[in-house]
């Protein structure tokens, strides 16, 4: 067959074509600066032998960086949402290439009755075909597949802020638990040592056994809060080390303060930084992405050309012959009007949830500013005002309680006003720290380096 090096030769032309796909890498998402210097599980390029990084459970004292860099690194959701972003990236690598040519072979005039017995009279001939996409098909369908790879980064991205703040409230969870133990502990304490001056007073029959009851009351009442708190403690550390994957939790205890409460920076420098946040940003991508699936669905009106080339051979003259075939459907019933139209709406839709995003966040920047600056106010009046005078009052209640010049229900009335402030306190400053995580989240920055900024403004 004098024509098989032609035929042969253009099937090694379309195979090379289709195979020659340039070299594709996964783009991650630029990080907002929240949490940027701390590494983070990226899924590798290549799944097959991959294996998640060994978790090494933290024991004894855990402070927030190390909590931090746990649930970055170990967190299943984050890390299956790493896994989109290479699923977007061999979607492109697939989006690129070629359709596959068809090779065919067909024999005629085989097996008849008399003359055409055998294959003496037989025509037999091989194939090639080809599709050639036409409309720009080829190039949308990347495009398209680019932009939601690039989306799915923005999910990454988004989710990697979600792990920040849940492993932050987590940790001031377990930190407030731990205050709350210590407060209750010293309640009980307190309660202990006023059971024992009022023994002492009933035992020298100078007051009714009654107040001996009432404060044994007190004290069981005490220590039934007592265990409640380190039930929440436990509850707390297990939810902290749910963050990074974890059922059991081996650490004892976390290292912070709650003390510390620092100025806030303006709203109007904290509502600039919106556009910071990945449910905001990621819409000028949907934007380009919903456009390029118009131009795709456009593309798909246009029916596709089928090229082939073969060669024929004729048994009984020994003779080949080469054969050429254009195929091209006809779009007299489908011309892809429905995915041009679905496109269209799609398209249509951007604006109205791009505005539902910008509300929904802008309205939960605004509730969590509000209760930032509610929680630290009312943590410095507790500080500077009630605390002081609640502390005063029970010490001179329980040295008059001691010289007979006050009730037993006046220390107990002293001790529950000074405790419940402190519990207020307590309360405050966790909403307080809880609110700055939350702010930070939404704007995907440090408070403190936007008052830092602001100062250097000044």
């Amino acid at each position: 067959m004098r024509h098989t090096p032609l035929l042969l030769c253009f099937l090694a032309v379309i195979a090379a074509t289709g195979c020659t796909v340039p070299r594709h890498d996964a783009t991650w998402p630029e990080r907002r600066p929240l949490g940027r210097e701390i590494a983070v599980y990226e899924a590798p390029s290549d799944a097959r032998g991959a294996s998640s990084p060994a978790l090494v459970e933290p024991e004894g004292e855990l402070v927030l960086g190390d909590a931090l860099a746990l649930a970055l690194m170990h967190n299943p959701k984050l890390a299956s949402s790493s896994w989109d972003v290479r699923i977007g990236e061999a979607r492109t690598l697939q989006a690129r290439l070629l359709p596959n040519p068809e090779i065919e072979f067909e024999a005629e005039e085989v097996a008849g009755s008399g003359g055409r017995r055998g294959f003496e009279a037989s025509e037999m001939s091989i194939r090639l075909s080809q599709i050639i996409e036409l409309g720009g098909k080829r190039s949308a369908r990347t495009r398209v597949a680019g932009m939601e790879r690039r989306l799915a980064g923005w999910d990454y991205e988004a989710e990697r802020l979600t792990v920040l703040t849940d492993a932050t409230l987590g940790f001031i969870d377990v930190l407030a638990a731990q205050e709350r133990l210590r407060l209750v502990g010293d309640l009980v304490g307190v309660s202990e040592r006023t059971l024992a001056a009022v023994s002492e007073r009933v035992d020298a029959g100078k007051v009714s056994p009654l107040e001996k009851t009432k404060a044994e009351v007190e004290v069981a009442d005490g220590r039934i809060e007592l265990r409640k708190a380190e039930s929440e403690l436990r509850s707390a550390r297990k939810r902290l080390a749910s963050v990074w994957g974890s059922i059991a939790p081996r650490f004892t205890k976390v290292a912070g303060t709650m003390d510390s409460v620092a100025d806030i920076p303006a709203y109007e420098s904290v509502q600039a930084l919106l556009g910071q946040n990945p449910d905001i940003a990621r819409w000028a991508q949907e934007m380009e992405q919903r456009l390029a699936a118009l131009a795709l669905e456009r593309a798909r009106r246009v029916p596709d050309l089928t090229v082939g080339i073969g060669v024929q051979r004729f048994e009984e003259t020994n003779d080949h012959a080469l054969t050429f075939g254009l195929s091209l459907p006809l779009p007299l019933f489908d011309r892809n009007e429905g995915g041009v139209l679905e496109a269209h709406h799609r398209l249509a839709q951007v604006g109205h949830a791009r505005k539902n995003a910008e509300v929904r966040v802008a309205t939960a920047l605004s509730e969590s500013y509000e209760t930032l600056v509610a929680a630290r106010a009312e943590v410095i009046g507790l500080k500077d005002q009630v605390m002081p005078g609640a502390t005063k009052a029970l010490d001179a209640a329980q040295g008059g309680y001691r010289e007979g010049k006050f009730t037993y229900l006046d220390v107990l009335d002293a001790q529950r006003t000074l405790f419940e402030a402190r519990s207020r306190l307590l309360d405050a400053q966790a909403r307080y720290h809880r609110s700055v995580a939350v702010v930070e989240s939404l704007v995907g920055t440090k408070l403190v380096s936007l008052q830092d900024q602001e100062r250097k403004e000044r």
